[in-house]
């Protein structure tokens, strides 16, 4: 019974994330989120206690909703998983949907930045390696610029999104990544290090 329950919020979590990404918070439909999970009522709010329960839920899950690239800690990981997340926002519905509720959290009524936060720490360990590998400029504050990437990143993603439904979003950090390292890194390292957007598949959604 336990798995089973463990199982069925799953479930209701995947189809909340289809259905906020699609139609965001307010038009959104509990009845339609039961429907594409196939649970009922009942079983909904055992899990959750209201639909805003639920988009908090789904914004607070998007960290957990991906496994990050393998490989050493650094600078390169830290672009390689920039990439690769670039491509999870292509595909991956319970990330974009999180990543949707958290930019229009202040129109449903959150006011918690825990999800850029999260992203920010993820960061600011791959800069803090970077930093004792000598990948970085002497000066650099990894805690504010690990800050200033997830904000970077969050407009660049919302602009792709608006202009062409995620399709050139790799591309997109990729430039971000070109201008950027030539403020963060002595010009050895970023002769070293690989920006290479065509590895991650593209696909509008």
């Amino acid at each position: 019974m336990q798995q089973r329950a463990v199982e069925t919020r799953q479930l209701i979590l995947e189809a909340a994330a289809e259905v906020f990404d699609e139609e965001g918070f307010k038009a959104a439909r509990i009845t339609e989120i039961m429907q594409r999970s196939g649970t009922t009522q009942g079983a909904l709010y055992f899990h959750f206690s209201s639909k805003m329960d639920l988009a908090r839920t789904v914004m607070l899950a998007q960290r957990d909703s991906v496994v990050l690239p393998p490989g050493p800690d650094g600078l390169q990981r830290l672009i390689d998983t920039t990439l690769f997340l670039a491509r999870e926002l292509q595909t991956n519905k319970l990330l974009r949907a999180g990543v949707r509720l958290a930019v229009e959290q202040e129109e449903i009524g959150f006011h918690d930045d825990a999800p850029y936060r999260d992203w920010a720490e993820v960061f600011r360990g791959q800069l803090a390696a970077a930093a004792s590998r000598g990948e970085l400029r002497n000066g650099v504050d990894v805690d504010r610029l690990s800050l200033l990437l997830v904000g970077c990143y969050t407009g660049v993603q919302h602009f792709s999104k608006v202009s062409t439904r995620r399709a050139d979003l790799p591309e997109r950090i990729g430039d971000l990544w070109q201008y950027m390292l030539l403020g963060i890194a002595p010009p050895q390292v970023v002769a070293e290090m690989v920006v290479n957007p065509q590895m991650y598949l593209r696909v509008a959604g």
